[in-house]
């Protein structure tokens, strides 16, 4: 299961935001990598650096390689609506970013290697794909034989966690699972990416 596996932290100062979500690493050095600094002087950077950036930065937000994003782009040119918004739609019906969202797991890495190893069904059936598209309707469950494990219990179960509650999701956790209502619009969607950059970047 190809991944990033390299430092986070120093990945999420070089966009300037904790894309990997909370970093008290990140919070004390919130400027961008090197022995410099902040009294590093800056070039201004070229439209293409702007767009290649925000690029970047959606893929590693998401957990996505270079190939596996490059097609699911070319996927969203070929479906009705405006390319952008639509790329962010595929993007958060993957199944490992929807048990994300659904607070199953506290990121997104988590929520991958639960899926991964088989702790998560959909409509019933086992799916170990992270990259699993999900449909309007379809029911995303903790598999009955995980729900007792430390890892899924300590969160999901925990009295003072904070249940992530999106308008596009449906979560029941006494059931312990949830349904993937519709594809969210862009204004429910909270990543701070610019999907218009990265249009024009693969338009070239």
């Amino acid at each position: 299961m190809a991944r990033y596996t390299g430092p986070t932290t120093k990945k999420a100062r070089s966009f300037g935001e904790a894309i990997f979500g909370y970093d008290k690493y990140f919070e004390r050095r919130k400027y961008g990598p090197g022995q410099h600094g902040m009294s590093r002087k800056k070039k201004s950077p070229s439209n293409y650096a702007i767009q290649l950036k925000e690029k970047q930065k959606a893929k590693y937000t998401y957990g996505v390689l270079e190939r596996q994003f490059r097609r699911t782009f070319h996927e969203a040119t070929r479906q009705h609506g405006v390319t952008g918004e639509v790329l962010l739609q595929l993007l958060e019906a993957r199944l490992d970013n929807t048990v994300f969202r659904m607070g199953i797991s506290p990121t997104r890495n988590g929520s991958r290697q639960l899926v991964g190893h088989r702790h998560i069904t959909v409509n019933g059936s086992v799916v170990n794909i992270p990259s699993y598209k999900l449909k309007p309707g379809d029911v995303v469950a903790i598999r009955s034989k995980s729900r007792n494990m430390d890892m899924i219990t300590t969160h999901v179960g925990a009295k003072n966690s904070e249940v992530r509650k999106f308008g596009w999701l449906e979560w029941n956790p006494d059931k312990m699972e949830g349904v993937f209502l519709a594809y969210p619009q862009r204004d429910q969607i909270p990543e701070k990416i610019n999907e218009q950059l990265i249009v024009e970047l693969y338009s070239k």
